[in-house]
């Protein structure tokens, strides 16, 4: 589904704009506080606006406009320090490795894109289904240790497997 633009409706324009000006401020801070890195924070806030922009639905019934944008920002933040898991999951595996096996800086850059695909590719498939698929295929746990560790049948996990495995396929076309 396309998303829609904020730019057709004056009335969104605006409240975009008062959303901005109001409390782009305070969502830097609260970022800043929680990367601790001042320019990461500010890149993380434009992100939250963009979101807000792709959805100029919910701008009309918006009562509480620092929790939306906090709402956002947890979606932002949650999804940074999974990719931030992620890559240092495989620099740590990168390190144990003896010198002569270790890849070039050309393979690296190659791995690191691969995995900055993968994990937008993971970000398509519900929480639970992510945590699944994440927990055979980089975890190497099986499926009944799955269902007990998440709480859900083996049916339900070879279900939610199936749904990451034709996500993969896809990249694949």
């Amino acid at each position: 589904m396309p998303a829609r633009s904020c730019a057709a409706s004056p009335a969104c324009t605006l409240a975009v704009q008062t959303l901005y000006q109001d409390h782009h401020r305070w969502l830097v801070a609260l970022l800043r506080r929680r990367l601790n890195c001042p320019h990461g924070a500010a890149d993380m806030a434009q992100d939250a606006f963009v979101r807000v922009l792709l959805r100029p639905e919910a701008l009309p019934e918006l009562r509480e406009p620092r929790a939306y944008l906090t709402t956002i920002a947890r979606g932002l933040l949650h999804d940074h320090w999974r990719r931030r898991s992620l890559e240092q999951a495989w620099l740590d595996t990168l390190a144990a490795l003896p010198e002569d096996l270790a890849p070039s800086p050309e393979d690296t850059l190659a791995i690191r894109q691969t995995l900055q695909q993968l994990d937008d590719l993971l970000s398509r498939l519900a929480p639970k289904a992510r945590e699944v698929f994440v927990l055979s295929q980089l975890q190497g746990l099986g499926y009944a240790q799955i269902a007990q560790q998440v709480g859900i049948s083996e049916r339900t996990v070879k279900r939610y497997m199936a749904q990451g495995f034709e996500l993969c396929l896809s990249l694949m076309d």
